[in-house]
Protein backbone atom coordinates (compact mmCIF):
# COMPACT_ATOMS: atom_id res chain seq x y z
CA UNK A 1 0.00 0.00 0.00
CA UNK A 2 2.84 2.36 0.91
CA UNK A 3 4.45 1.55 -2.43
CA UNK A 4 1.23 2.47 -4.30
CA UNK A 5 1.03 5.77 -2.40
CA UNK A 6 4.61 6.56 -3.37
CA UNK A 7 3.83 5.87 -7.04
CA UNK A 8 0.68 8.03 -6.95
CA UNK A 9 2.54 10.81 -5.18
CA UNK A 10 5.33 10.66 -7.75
CA UNK A 11 2.81 10.85 -10.61
CA UNK A 12 0.98 13.77 -9.00
CA UNK A 13 4.28 15.60 -8.38
CA UNK A 14 5.44 14.99 -11.98
CA UNK A 15 2.18 16.17 -13.52
CA UNK A 16 2.15 19.28 -11.32
CA UNK A 17 5.73 20.14 -12.27
CA UNK A 18 4.93 19.61 -15.96
CA UNK A 19 1.87 21.87 -15.71
CA UNK A 20 3.83 24.62 -13.94
CA UNK A 21 6.64 24.37 -16.49
CA UNK A 22 4.14 24.54 -19.37
CA UNK A 23 2.55 27.65 -17.88
CA UNK A 24 5.96 29.29 -17.47
CA UNK A 25 6.76 28.55 -21.13
CA UNK A 26 3.38 29.94 -22.20
CA UNK A 27 4.00 33.11 -20.19
CA UNK A 28 7.41 33.54 -21.81
CA UNK A 29 5.87 33.02 -25.26
CA UNK A 30 3.06 35.44 -24.57
CA UNK A 31 -0.67 35.23 -25.26
CA UNK A 32 -1.72 32.92 -28.08
CA UNK A 33 -3.31 34.97 -30.87
CA UNK A 34 -5.09 34.06 -34.11
CA UNK A 35 -4.35 36.24 -37.11
CA UNK A 36 -5.91 37.06 -39.48
CA UNK A 37 -9.36 36.62 -37.94
CA UNK A 38 -12.15 36.84 -40.53
CA UNK A 39 -15.44 38.09 -39.10
CA UNK A 40 -18.98 37.31 -40.27
CA UNK A 41 -19.32 40.69 -42.00
CA UNK A 42 -16.07 40.14 -44.00
CA UNK A 43 -14.11 42.53 -41.82
CA UNK A 44 -10.73 41.18 -40.71
CA UNK A 45 -8.87 41.57 -37.41
CA UNK A 46 -5.08 41.31 -37.41
CA UNK A 47 -3.17 40.54 -34.21
CA UNK A 48 0.52 40.32 -33.36
CA UNK A 49 2.22 39.81 -30.00
CA UNK A 50 5.15 42.20 -29.69
CA UNK A 51 5.30 43.66 -26.17
CA UNK A 52 8.53 45.61 -26.69
CA UNK A 53 7.57 47.23 -30.01
CA UNK A 54 7.00 50.98 -30.11
CA UNK A 55 4.86 50.97 -33.29
CA UNK A 56 3.18 48.32 -35.45
CA UNK A 57 1.53 49.13 -38.77
CA UNK A 58 -0.10 47.11 -41.55
CA UNK A 59 -0.10 47.37 -45.34
CA UNK A 60 -2.34 45.17 -47.49
CA UNK A 61 -2.94 44.83 -51.21
CA UNK A 62 -6.45 46.24 -50.70
CA UNK A 63 -4.72 49.55 -49.80
CA UNK A 64 -2.78 52.09 -51.84
CA UNK A 65 0.93 51.47 -52.35
CA UNK A 66 2.83 52.73 -49.30
CA UNK A 67 -0.35 53.30 -47.29
CA UNK A 68 -0.42 51.85 -43.78
CA UNK A 69 -2.82 51.60 -40.86
CA UNK A 70 -1.76 51.65 -37.19
CA UNK A 71 -2.32 48.76 -34.79
CA UNK A 72 -3.13 49.43 -31.11
CA UNK A 73 -1.52 47.59 -28.17
CA UNK A 74 -3.39 46.16 -25.19
CA UNK A 75 -2.06 45.49 -21.70
CA UNK A 76 -0.75 42.03 -22.65
CA UNK A 77 1.44 43.33 -25.46
CA UNK A 78 -0.91 42.25 -28.28
CA UNK A 79 -1.31 44.71 -31.13
CA UNK A 80 -4.57 44.65 -33.12
CA UNK A 81 -6.45 46.42 -35.87
CA UNK A 82 -9.74 45.78 -37.64
CA UNK A 83 -10.11 46.52 -41.37
CA UNK A 84 -12.80 46.09 -43.96
CA UNK A 85 -15.17 44.67 -44.78
CA UNK A 86 -13.09 43.33 -47.68
CA UNK A 87 -14.34 42.03 -50.99
CA UNK A 88 -14.13 38.33 -51.74
CA UNK A 89 -10.77 37.70 -53.41
CA UNK A 90 -7.13 36.95 -52.57
CA UNK A 91 -4.89 39.49 -50.84
CA UNK A 92 -1.38 39.78 -49.49
CA UNK A 93 -0.18 41.91 -46.59
CA UNK A 94 2.76 42.75 -44.34
CA UNK A 95 3.21 43.96 -40.79
CA UNK A 96 5.82 46.63 -39.98
CA UNK A 97 7.20 46.29 -36.45
CA UNK A 98 9.11 49.45 -35.58
CA UNK A 99 9.47 49.98 -39.31
CA UNK A 100 10.77 46.48 -40.09
CA UNK A 101 8.72 44.56 -42.66
CA UNK A 102 7.52 41.16 -41.41
CA UNK A 103 5.10 38.41 -42.29
CA UNK A 104 2.27 37.59 -39.90
CA UNK A 105 3.90 35.09 -37.48
CA UNK A 106 0.66 33.18 -36.80
CA UNK A 107 -0.43 32.90 -40.44
CA UNK A 108 1.12 29.84 -42.15
CA UNK A 109 0.11 31.11 -45.61
CA UNK A 110 2.98 33.16 -47.03
CA UNK A 111 4.74 33.56 -50.35
CA UNK A 112 7.76 35.20 -51.97
CA UNK A 113 7.62 38.06 -54.45
CA UNK A 114 11.19 38.52 -55.65
CA UNK A 115 13.13 39.57 -52.54
CA UNK A 116 9.96 40.32 -50.57
CA UNK A 117 7.90 37.91 -48.48
CA UNK A 118 4.25 38.54 -47.66
CA UNK A 119 1.39 36.83 -45.86
CA UNK A 120 -1.66 35.66 -47.79
CA UNK A 121 -5.36 36.15 -47.07
CA UNK A 122 -8.18 34.64 -49.13
CA UNK A 123 -11.54 36.14 -48.25
CA UNK A 124 -14.19 33.41 -48.48
CA UNK A 125 -16.86 33.53 -51.16
CA UNK A 126 -17.63 32.47 -54.70
CA UNK A 127 -15.30 35.02 -56.32
CA UNK A 128 -12.31 33.54 -54.47
CA UNK A 129 -13.05 29.89 -55.21
CA UNK A 130 -10.95 29.98 -58.37
CA UNK A 131 -7.79 30.62 -56.27
CA UNK A 132 -8.47 28.10 -53.50
CA UNK A 133 -7.33 24.52 -53.04
CA UNK A 134 -10.68 22.88 -53.69
CA UNK A 135 -11.62 19.17 -53.56
CA UNK A 136 -10.98 18.64 -57.28
CA UNK A 137 -8.35 16.60 -59.16
CA UNK A 138 -5.01 18.38 -58.98
CA UNK A 139 -2.22 18.72 -61.50
CA UNK A 140 1.48 18.41 -60.79
CA UNK A 141 4.09 21.16 -60.51
CA UNK A 142 7.63 20.08 -61.43
CA UNK A 143 10.82 22.07 -61.06
CA UNK A 144 12.66 21.23 -64.26
CA UNK A 145 16.25 22.04 -65.16
CA UNK A 146 17.12 22.39 -68.83
CA UNK A 147 20.05 23.40 -70.99
CA UNK A 148 19.85 26.77 -72.72
CA UNK A 149 22.50 26.87 -75.46
CA UNK A 150 21.27 30.33 -76.48
CA UNK A 151 22.19 31.72 -73.05
CA UNK A 152 24.94 29.16 -72.39
CA UNK A 153 23.28 28.31 -69.07
CA UNK A 154 21.61 25.47 -67.20
CA UNK A 155 18.29 27.00 -66.12
CA UNK A 156 15.17 26.15 -64.12
CA UNK A 157 11.51 26.38 -65.03
CA UNK A 158 8.25 25.27 -63.44
CA UNK A 159 6.02 22.96 -65.47
CA UNK A 160 2.37 22.29 -64.65
CA UNK A 161 0.91 19.06 -66.01
CA UNK A 162 -2.87 18.66 -65.69
CA UNK A 163 -4.66 15.98 -63.65
CA UNK A 164 -4.30 12.56 -65.27
CA UNK A 165 -1.29 13.48 -67.39
CA UNK A 166 0.94 10.77 -65.91
CA UNK A 167 -1.44 7.94 -66.85
CA UNK A 168 -2.75 9.36 -70.12
CA UNK A 169 -1.77 8.53 -73.69
CA UNK A 170 -3.09 11.87 -74.88
CA UNK A 171 -1.01 14.75 -76.20
CA UNK A 172 -1.65 18.17 -74.68
CA UNK A 173 -1.52 21.81 -75.81
CA UNK A 174 0.91 24.13 -74.05
CA UNK A 175 0.62 27.60 -72.52
CA UNK A 176 3.90 29.45 -71.98
CA UNK A 177 3.17 31.80 -69.08
CA UNK A 178 5.63 34.63 -68.37
CA UNK A 179 6.19 36.64 -65.19
CA UNK A 180 6.86 40.34 -64.69
CA UNK A 181 9.83 42.44 -63.64
CA UNK A 182 11.21 41.53 -60.22
CA UNK A 183 9.71 38.04 -60.49
CA UNK A 184 11.07 34.70 -61.58
CA UNK A 185 9.93 31.18 -62.43
CA UNK A 186 8.12 30.80 -59.08
CA UNK A 187 5.95 33.89 -59.46
CA UNK A 188 2.98 32.41 -61.32
CA UNK A 189 2.58 29.51 -58.87
CA UNK A 190 3.37 31.48 -55.71
CA UNK A 191 1.57 34.78 -56.27
CA UNK A 192 -0.46 33.88 -59.34
CA UNK A 193 -1.92 30.59 -58.05
CA UNK A 194 -1.75 29.44 -61.68
CA UNK A 195 -1.84 25.72 -60.89
CA UNK A 196 -4.93 26.06 -58.68
CA UNK A 197 -6.65 28.29 -61.22
CA UNK A 198 -6.04 25.65 -63.91
CA UNK A 199 -7.12 22.82 -61.58
CA UNK A 200 -10.40 24.56 -60.86
CA UNK A 201 -11.10 25.63 -64.45
CA UNK A 202 -10.37 22.15 -65.81
CA UNK A 203 -12.49 20.47 -63.14
CA UNK A 204 -15.40 22.80 -64.01
CA UNK A 205 -15.03 22.04 -67.72
CA UNK A 206 -14.23 25.70 -68.42
CA UNK A 207 -10.70 25.12 -69.75
CA UNK A 208 -9.13 22.28 -71.69
CA UNK A 209 -6.43 20.25 -69.95
CA UNK A 210 -3.11 21.84 -70.86
CA UNK A 211 0.52 21.97 -69.86
CA UNK A 212 1.69 25.32 -68.49
CA UNK A 213 5.37 26.28 -68.73
CA UNK A 214 6.66 29.01 -66.42
CA UNK A 215 10.32 29.80 -66.98
CA UNK A 216 12.65 32.52 -65.73
CA UNK A 217 12.35 35.63 -67.89
CA UNK A 218 15.58 37.15 -66.58
CA UNK A 219 18.21 36.11 -69.12
CA UNK A 220 21.01 36.70 -66.59
CA UNK A 221 19.64 34.20 -64.05
CA UNK A 222 19.83 30.43 -63.82
CA UNK A 223 16.95 30.22 -61.33
CA UNK A 224 15.09 32.33 -58.79
CA UNK A 225 17.31 35.10 -57.38
CA UNK A 226 20.47 33.34 -58.60
CA UNK A 227 22.45 35.20 -61.20
CA UNK A 228 24.56 33.34 -63.72
CA UNK A 229 28.22 32.76 -62.76
CA UNK A 230 30.21 35.96 -63.15
CA UNK A 231 27.14 38.22 -63.36
CA UNK A 232 27.16 40.94 -60.74
CA UNK A 233 24.12 42.82 -59.46
CA UNK A 234 22.11 44.06 -62.42
CA UNK A 235 21.75 47.83 -62.81
CA UNK A 236 19.91 50.11 -65.24
CA UNK A 237 23.18 50.50 -67.09
CA UNK A 238 23.95 46.77 -67.45
CA UNK A 239 20.51 45.26 -68.04
CA UNK A 240 20.34 46.55 -71.61
CA UNK A 241 22.86 43.97 -72.82
CA UNK A 242 20.27 41.23 -72.18
CA UNK A 243 17.53 42.81 -74.30
CA UNK A 244 15.94 40.23 -76.60
CA UNK A 245 17.97 37.30 -75.26
CA UNK A 246 15.15 35.71 -73.26
CA UNK A 247 12.80 35.75 -76.24
CA UNK A 248 15.41 33.96 -78.35
CA UNK A 249 15.98 31.37 -75.64
CA UNK A 250 12.25 30.80 -75.14
CA UNK A 251 11.72 29.80 -78.77
CA UNK A 252 15.07 28.16 -79.48
CA UNK A 253 15.64 26.36 -76.15
CA UNK A 254 12.47 26.09 -74.05
CA UNK A 255 9.90 25.16 -76.70
CA UNK A 256 12.08 22.39 -78.24
CA UNK A 257 12.87 21.02 -74.77
CA UNK A 258 9.18 20.86 -73.82
CA UNK A 259 8.23 19.22 -77.11
CA UNK A 260 10.98 16.63 -76.74
CA UNK A 261 10.32 15.89 -73.07
CA UNK A 262 6.52 16.05 -72.70
CA UNK A 263 3.56 14.58 -74.56
CA UNK A 264 2.45 17.71 -76.39
CA UNK A 265 0.82 18.75 -79.63
CA UNK A 266 3.79 20.38 -81.32
CA UNK A 267 2.21 22.93 -83.64
CA UNK A 268 1.23 26.58 -83.64
CA UNK A 269 -2.48 25.92 -83.07
CA UNK A 270 -1.61 24.19 -79.79
CA UNK A 271 0.88 26.71 -78.46
CA UNK A 272 -0.21 29.76 -76.47
CA UNK A 273 1.83 32.49 -74.84
CA UNK A 274 0.89 35.12 -72.26
CA UNK A 275 2.72 37.39 -69.86
CA UNK A 276 2.23 40.19 -67.38
CA UNK A 277 4.09 43.51 -67.39
CA UNK A 278 7.69 42.62 -68.41
CA UNK A 279 6.39 39.21 -69.49
CA UNK A 280 3.78 40.97 -71.60
CA UNK A 281 6.61 42.84 -73.30
CA UNK A 282 8.39 39.52 -73.84
CA UNK A 283 5.15 38.19 -75.34
CA UNK A 284 4.83 41.07 -77.81
CA UNK A 285 8.48 40.78 -78.88
CA UNK A 286 8.50 36.98 -79.12
CA UNK A 287 5.40 36.82 -81.29
CA UNK A 288 6.56 39.45 -83.80
CA UNK A 289 10.08 38.01 -83.98
CA UNK A 290 8.76 34.44 -84.36
CA UNK A 291 5.30 34.87 -85.96
CA UNK A 292 4.88 31.20 -86.85
CA UNK A 293 5.28 29.76 -83.33
CA UNK A 294 2.27 30.76 -81.18
CA UNK A 295 -1.38 30.62 -82.17
CA UNK A 296 -2.71 32.37 -79.04
CA UNK A 297 -1.34 35.60 -77.57
CA UNK A 298 -2.16 37.22 -74.21
CA UNK A 299 -0.72 40.57 -73.14
CA UNK A 300 -1.48 41.59 -69.53
CA UNK A 301 -0.69 45.10 -68.24
CA UNK A 302 1.86 45.73 -70.96
CA UNK A 303 2.23 46.88 -74.53
CA UNK A 304 4.56 49.07 -76.58
CA UNK A 305 6.64 51.60 -74.67
CA UNK A 306 8.63 52.84 -77.68
CA UNK A 307 6.75 52.50 -81.00
CA UNK A 308 9.93 53.05 -83.00
CA UNK A 309 11.37 49.82 -81.59
CA UNK A 310 8.43 47.76 -82.93
CA UNK A 311 8.40 47.85 -86.74
CA UNK A 312 4.94 47.81 -88.29
CA UNK A 313 6.12 45.24 -90.84
CA UNK A 314 6.66 42.67 -88.10
CA UNK A 315 3.06 43.02 -86.93
CA UNK A 316 1.97 42.60 -90.54
CA UNK A 317 3.95 39.36 -90.66
CA UNK A 318 2.27 38.19 -87.46
CA UNK A 319 -1.15 39.00 -88.87
CA UNK A 320 -0.38 37.17 -92.13
CA UNK A 321 0.86 34.12 -90.24
CA UNK A 322 -2.57 33.72 -88.62
CA UNK A 323 -3.44 34.21 -84.95
CA UNK A 324 -6.32 32.31 -83.35
CA UNK A 325 -6.73 34.78 -80.49
CA UNK A 326 -4.94 38.00 -79.53
CA UNK A 327 -6.12 39.13 -76.10
CA UNK A 328 -5.06 42.36 -74.36
CA UNK A 329 -6.00 43.28 -70.77
CA UNK A 330 -5.17 46.28 -68.61
CA UNK A 331 -6.53 48.06 -65.54
CA UNK A 332 -8.13 51.50 -65.67
CA UNK A 333 -5.62 52.77 -63.12
CA UNK A 334 -2.59 50.88 -64.45
CA UNK A 335 0.45 53.11 -64.98
CA UNK A 336 1.23 51.25 -68.24
CA UNK A 337 -2.20 51.81 -69.77
CA UNK A 338 -0.67 54.16 -72.36
CA UNK A 339 1.66 51.34 -73.50
CA UNK A 340 -1.36 49.07 -73.80
CA UNK A 341 -3.11 51.73 -75.89
CA UNK A 342 -0.08 52.06 -78.18
CA UNK A 343 -0.09 48.30 -78.74
CA UNK A 344 -3.77 48.39 -79.62
CA UNK A 345 -3.16 51.29 -81.99
CA UNK A 346 -0.55 49.21 -83.78
CA UNK A 347 -2.86 46.21 -83.99
CA UNK A 348 -5.61 48.44 -85.39
CA UNK A 349 -3.21 49.95 -87.89
CA UNK A 350 -2.20 46.59 -89.39
CA UNK A 351 -5.68 45.11 -89.08
CA UNK A 352 -4.80 42.36 -86.64
CA UNK A 353 -8.00 41.44 -84.81
CA UNK A 354 -7.82 41.40 -81.02
CA UNK A 355 -10.01 41.53 -77.96
CA UNK A 356 -9.46 44.09 -75.22
CA UNK A 357 -10.55 43.75 -71.61
CA UNK A 358 -10.35 46.75 -69.27
CA UNK A 359 -10.60 45.94 -65.59
CA UNK A 360 -10.83 48.05 -62.49
CA UNK A 361 -7.64 48.63 -60.53
CA UNK A 362 -4.03 48.87 -61.55
CA UNK A 363 -0.76 46.98 -61.88
CA UNK A 364 -1.60 44.21 -59.42
CA UNK A 365 -1.64 40.45 -59.00
CA UNK A 366 -5.35 40.71 -58.24
CA UNK A 367 -5.82 41.68 -61.89
CA UNK A 368 -3.29 39.23 -63.34
CA UNK A 369 -4.89 36.26 -61.60
CA UNK A 370 -8.23 37.38 -63.02
CA UNK A 371 -6.75 37.76 -66.49
CA UNK A 372 -5.38 34.21 -66.42
CA UNK A 373 -8.74 32.84 -65.26
CA UNK A 374 -10.37 34.61 -68.23
CA UNK A 375 -7.68 33.81 -70.80
CA UNK A 376 -7.21 30.07 -70.16
CA UNK A 377 -10.81 29.17 -71.18
CA UNK A 378 -10.23 30.89 -74.56
CA UNK A 379 -7.39 28.57 -75.51
CA UNK A 380 -7.29 25.62 -77.85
Amino acid sequence: MNKLKKVLYFLFFSITCFYIQAQEIALRQGPQVVSPEVMNDNSVVFHVYSPDAKTVTLNGSWMEYGETVNLSKNGEGVWSVKVGPLQTTMYHYNLFVDGVRAIDPTNPEAFRDGYRYASMLIMPGADADIYKINPVPHGTIAQVWYESPTLNLNRRMYVYTPPGYETSNEKYPVLYLLHGGGGDEEAWTSLGRANYILDNLIAAGKAKPMIVVMTNGNAYQTSSLKNAPGVETITRETIGQYTGMFEQSLVKDVVPFIEKTYCVKANKENRAIAGLSMGGGHTVTTTIEFPDVFGYVGVYSSGIDNPEAYPESKFVDLKNSGVNKYWVACGKDDFVKEYSKQLRNMLDKVGLEYEFYESEGGHTWANWRTYLSMYAPMLF
